[in-house]
């Protein structure tokens, strides 16, 4: 017997006490070692100090806006939901540091909140580390964004509320309705809830706790729906599905140009609100897609709504005019989540979402110039990460739809020739 062939019996001897340890230790390794990356985040394959000029910059500045009990109205780069408000003021919680010091140290707790939840779920009968180790192994491969953007927070209540989904419903419904007023997708894990009573009380409670945080945040602040007109303008991303066609057109003599508008560099010319509508179409596609699964659907295993709320993500971020490279967080964290059940059916789509998410990273910020300039390197690069996703999401939904399809055993449909009447058919 080789060594290799001994290592995955000797893992599975070890202690669970052990493998958490191991998974601790692998959580300070590599935070650690993200920490070190964004702390270095000026030097020229790290992006020259761009990622970390969202926080100190920009997030600091909606922070002495929001300071003063109003959104930032006639702000283009405002296109968050107003829950945002309160992860963007939570820096004050830790008034020895300075904004950015803050910022980092809550994101790295929410980090912590989402690797303690994912073991403490591995743990329990009928389930699996596998989900821990891939959220520990998996989100540094994006290096230090995800340190310097608020979409951890935001995965977070997304994670907590599919795994409290096994305890109560009325919690499940309430973090996922928290986690949409920050940033909206988070209300897509719902979409795989049981049946019946399950269904009921998710959907009731994540109205109830989005009316009345909803209602609390207007009477703090003023305008708190400016948001909706600024995401309305947004155009086509160049690291978009769209952004990539029109960056390979350009290559093809296309007359467009890339240039920075509401916070993102896109595309402008020719055509572009031609691919933009594409793709609003194309989300609204996915949803009734969605919807026709959920009709159909005839049976419901411990990991369906993991597995379902996974395959929503994937659907509406691969029709989106943006995909911005801290999306892939998002898809890590639901990954993780399916990989905690050992009925998922989503392991192969979660490795697509590790390549993809290492891809993600070559091209931002190390090569973002080549994207930018829709150079063949940039352009190859998208290509490959946008591919790896599209192939995910179909993936995703043919294993979600094939898992919950009603499945009638063959010894069921046998008949014995002995009991029908004679001269009649056997069923084919």
């Amino acid at each position: 017997m080789s060594a290799f062939s001994r290592v995955p019996r000797a893992v599975a001897r070890t202690s669970p006490r052990h493998r958490l340890l191991v998974l601790t230790a692998a959580w300070l390794l590599t935070r650690g070692v993200m920490l070190w990356l964004l702390a270095h985040n000026t030097l020229r394959l790290l992006g020259r100090g761009a990622v970390a000029r969202e926080v100190w910059k920009l997030y600091h500045h909606w922070y002495l806006v929001l300071s003063q009990g109003a959104f930032p109205a006639h702000d283009t780069l405002w296109q968050y939901p107003p829950g945002a408000a309160m992860v963007l003021l939570s820096p004050a919680l830790l008034p020895g540091l300075t904004y950015f010091q803050a910022f980092v140290a809550l994101t790295v707790v929410a980090d912590a909140v989402i690797a303690l939840a994912l073991a403490r779920a591995g743990t329990h009968p009928g389930r699996s580390l596998r989900g821990a180790a891939y959220w520990v192994a998996g989100l540094p491969l994006l290096q230090h964004i995800p340190l310097a953007r608020y979409d951890l927070q935001v995965t977070a209540f997304a994670v907590l509320s599919l795994l409290a989904l096994r305890r109560s419903s009325r919690a499940c419904g309430a973090l996922a309705a928290l986690g949409a007023l920050v940033k909206i997708w988070p209300v897509l894990v719902l979409l795989g809830t049981p049946r019946g009573r399950t269904t009921r009380s998710a959907w009731t409670w994540a109205a109830l706790t989005a009316a009345a945080a909803g209602l609390l945040l207007a009477l703090l602040f003023r305008n708190p729906l400016s948001f909706v007109r600024q995401q309305g303008g947004r155009g086509v991303q160049i690291e978009s599905f769209g952004g990539t066609v029109l960056a390979f057109a350009t290559r093809a003599g296309w007359p467009g140009t890339v240039r920075y508008q509401y916070g993102a560099l896109e595309f402008t010319g020719p055509y572009v609100s031609t691919v933009a509508h594409l793709a609003l179409l194309l989300s609204v596609a996915a949803f009734g897609l969605l919807l026709w699964w959920r009709v159909r659907a005839r049976r419901w295993t411990p990991a369906t709504p993991y597995d379902a709320a996974l395959t929503a993500v994937l659907l509406f971020t691969v029709t989106s005019r943006v995909i911005s490279p801290q999306y892939m967080v998002w898809l890590l964290g639901l990954a993780a989540v399916c990989l905690t059940s050992r009925h998922t059916t989503q392991r192969p789509v979660a490795a697509l979402i590790a390549l993809a998410s290492l891809v993600s990273a070559i091209a931002y910020p190390s090569l973002y110039p080549q994207v930018a300039g829709c150079t063949w390197a940039g352009c190859a690069l998208m290509l490959t990460r946008n591919g790896l996703l599209a192939a995910a999401a179909v993936v995703s939904f043919a294993r979600l739809r094939r898992s919950t399809k009603l499945v009638v055993p063959d010894r069921q449909l046998t008949v014995d020739r002995r009991r029908l009447p004679h001269g009649t058919p056997s069923p084919s």
